[in-house]
């Protein structure tokens, strides 16, 4: 009887060690989860500046009609999606792209620079974008500097650059509103930007800057 009393003791002795153990783990999971920097859109080094008024770029989108990008008169905030027929990420990022536009807002443009205007109507009747503007332009390309693909540009109604950066993830696309959102140019600024260490933990934390508030296009009904 004692021999199994003992044994019960060990036993519960095991578990709780197991527990403080989970709960330590636990609590460095947590730790890191605040030390590792948000994954967002890549940003080039070359090309316009977050926060710079853009210019027009005018390009004949592929029904034909003259679609004006960038400059002070805007309608709405656009995203501008760069993608490719031959970009098998560009394609899974679709539909991420025109529910992002949808919940938020926002003017969904595609482009490319592509030389093939009906391939690329094939493509678009491929995956559903047949009804957004969809322009071929090198000189937009070249204005916001892209080089790889997919990339997403984010223009304010005022005409601001607001985003912009290569992007594989609806994730990435929801990186560049956050960025405006929290007034700074991209999430990586937001960890590596100014600092605040909690002497509790001696855990570094961000301490934002007032956040610049992300117009919406208003609902009508």
């Amino acid at each position: 009887m004692s021999g199994a009393l003992v044994l019960d003791v060990l036993l519960w002795v095991v578990v709780g060690v197991l527990t403080l153990a989970v709960l330590a783990l636990a609590r460095q999971v947590g730790v890191l989860h605040q030390r590792v920097a948000p994954a967002g859109a890549l940003m080039p080094t070359r090309g316009p500046k977050i926060g710079e008024l853009t210019e027009t770029v005018e390009a004949e989108d592929l029904a034909g009609r003259r679609v004006g990008i960038g400059g002070a008169a805007q309608d709405a905030n656009t995203l501008v999606l760069f993608v490719s027929p031959t970009c098998p990420v560009c394609k899974s990022l679709l539909p991420g792209a025109k529910s992002l536009a949808s919940a938020e807002g926002l003017q969904l443009v595609f482009a490319s620079d592509g030389f093939d205007p009906e391939r690329h109507r094939a493509f678009a009747g491929d995956v559903g974008i047949v009804r957004f503007p969809y322009v071929l332009s090198q000189a937009l390309g070249m204005r916001y500097g892209v080089s790889r693909l997919p990339f997403a540009v984010l223009i304010g109604e005022d005409g601001v650059l607001r985003g912009r950066g290569l992007v594989n993830t609806r994730e990435h696309l929801e990186s560049l509103l956050e960025s405006w959102r929290t007034g700074v140019a991209t999430l990586q600024d937001h960890v590596l930007g100014t600092e605040a260490v909690d002497g509790t933990d001696g855990v570094a934390r961000y301490d934002p800057p007032a956040p610049e508030p992300f117009p919406r296009r208003e609902e009508t009904g």
